[in-house]
């Protein structure tokens, strides 16, 4: 299982050496990043004109976001606040990184207090991801185009981090001896803890069983 950036890797391993997995499962699957974060710039740019946030109009403007032009720094300043104003971010009731992210790793029981230095370090060191430029740059649409083993996605309908159409296309016209897309009503970027029940009933019912009866769209 990866998630967001981990699904760049993931898909890629699992395509090299299907000999040691018996499934993958993408959540949040990246396809093609820059196009992912172009319909997502164009939609917060067009929400925010509807609401009429001026201050975040203004910011988006300044910083565009284009399939020939890229991702600029200065949008990826604004982006994660932007995401998080409209519930499309990392969870649908996520307003704040610090609060929602950062604060309760830091109380976390479960690292010890350098470890949790460590984390965030390396979080700064590497921006969005180690892997940013990389995911940038390819389309895995054209670099893994076959599975040849079960493939399942899990997505958040209202996910504009990582695209979910864009996922959704990839999941159906992938090929695999067993694939599933598996859309969540209430998550945005995190269906794993924004609705945990779902999630844990197609991980038992589908993925440990070898099936996918509860998928939206599947190829048996």
């Amino acid at each position: 299982m990866a998630h967001s950036g981990g699904t760049f890797i993931g898909l890629q391993a699992a395509a090299r050496a299907p000999e040691r997995y018996h499934a993958y499962i993408g959540v949040a699957q990246v396809v093609n990043q820059r196009r992912s974060e172009a319909l997502a710039y164009a939609y917060m740019l067009d929400r925010f004109r509807q609401d009429g946030n001026r201050g975040m109009v203004r910011r988006l403007e300044a910083a565009p976001v284009t399939m020939e032009d890229g991702i600029s720094h200065r949008y990826l300043a604004v982006r994660d606040r932007a995401m998080h104003t409209l519930g499309v971010g990392t969870t649908r009731d996520m307003n704040s990184v610090l609060r929602g992210v950062i604060w309760p790793s830091l109380l976390s029981p479960h690292y010890t207090p350098a470890e949790k230095a460590s984390l965030w370090r390396g979080k700064r060191a590497a921006g969005v991801s180690a892997l940013w430029a990389e995911m940038l740059a390819t389309d895995l649409t054209e670099r893994v185009r076959e599975l040849a083993i079960p493939a399942y996605f899990f997505h958040g309908i209202c996910d504009h981090t990582i695209s979910y159409e864009l996922a959704k296309a990839y999941a159906e016209k992938l090929h695999a001896p067993l694939k599933g897309f598996y859309t969540f009503y209430q998550s945005a970027h995190s269906p794993l803890f924004e609705e945990p029940h779902k999630a844990c009933r197609i991980m038992r019912d589908d993925v440990l069983a070898g099936a996918a009866n509860l998928a939206d769209t599947k190829d048996t």
